[in-house]
């Protein structure tokens, strides 16, 4: 199976349909519960159920999910019997085979309930209606070019001793949401160079996105978030703790990094854990969701009201 574990649960939806054609009388005879083998529209209900529930056990590639809401609706029209299956659940992956797999098997139900009564019925389609949840819901709507700077924060790294990889994992994780990294800098731990380079960045150059990599722990050397919060002219909590709660779902280490966010004019600050695992984590707690602020930013400051 892919591997989901990066990603974060969200609330999925999906809708499906299917449909199947018979003859009007056989219609009527639905209607007026004369079908040999029973309740046509109750049983479909109850096999699009049990079919949406079993869905990992038929598609050796689908991942087992816990479904918290499933609903289904069997209309009876004239020729046809349209069935609708709804399914949501929070999870990392989406619900559209679940819904799909209940709206397939409870049109065989049908097709098999009034076969002997109707041998021209036959099933006329199954499709995806709608689904919500996933990363495109939360991708920037904007067309134009977002900017990032990666601003690394050690020193060792400064001063040659080590190889930066957690810049390069930010790097990687902004740029495969379609952010241009404009600028990259590796400074020590100073909290004057720190607060210069981010200042220049979202004063200056006016990026978009700056992350710090580095420097947020509890070292005597680690001032990141000291250097940056009187840069700040809002704060984010929400974003800091979105990135904890990401983490200590992979690792208890994560409550101890002191990640800051903030706000400084229409740039997005962002102080992330100077390892490699735990930056990258970081920027897929964060992406594509956090590009809504640049929508939000582009309203309200650059476009006016």
């Amino acid at each position: 199976m892919i591997d989901v574990s990066t990603k974060p649960t969200t609330l999925r939806r999906a809708v499906a349909e299917s449909t199947v054609e018979m003859r009007s009388e056989t219609v009527a005879a639905i209607r007026a519960g004369d079908i040999p083998k029973g309740d046509v529209a109750e049983m479909t209900r109850a096999t699009a159920m049990l079919g949406l529930k079993r869905t990992p056990e038929l598609l050796p590639f689908c991942h087992p999910i816990p479904v918290d809401h499933a609903d289904v609706r069997v209309e009876v029209e004239k020729t046809t019997v349209r069935i609708q299956v709804e399914v949501a659940a929070v999870a990392r992956t989406g619900v559209e085979v679940e819904a799909m797999t209940g709206a397939a098997v409870a049109a065989l139900n049908v097709y098999d309930m009034v076969k002997p009564v109707d041998p021209t019925a036959h099933i006329t389609g199954v499709r995806l209606l709608k689904k919500s949840g996933g990363a495109s819901d939360f991708k920037n709507r904007g067309e134009r070019e977002l900017r990032a700077g990666i601003l690394v924060v050690s020193d060792r790294t400064a001063a040659g001793k080590a190889q930066d990889r957690a810049g390069a994992a930010v790097q990687a994780g902004l740029e495969a949401h379609g952010v241009t990294v404009a600028g990259f800098q590796i400074v020590p731990d100073e909290p004057e160079q720190i607060a210069d380079h981010v200042q220049r960045w979202a004063d200056d150059d006016a990026f978009d996105l700056v992350f710090t990599v580095g420097g947020t722990g509890l070292g005597p050397r680690d001032t990141t978030p000291e250097a940056l919060r009187p840069l700040l002219e809002r704060e984010i909590p929400g974003l800091a703790e979105a990135v904890r709660a990401y983490g200590q779902e992979r690792t208890p280490y994560a409550a101890l990094s002191r990640t800051i966010a903030g706000q400084r004019g229409t740039t997005v600050i962002v102080a992330l854990a100077g390892s490699t695992r735990g930056a990258g984590e970081s920027v897929q707690a964060l992406m594509p969701w956090l590009l809504h602020v640049i929508d939000v930013f582009d309203k309200a400051y650059r476009h006016g009201p």
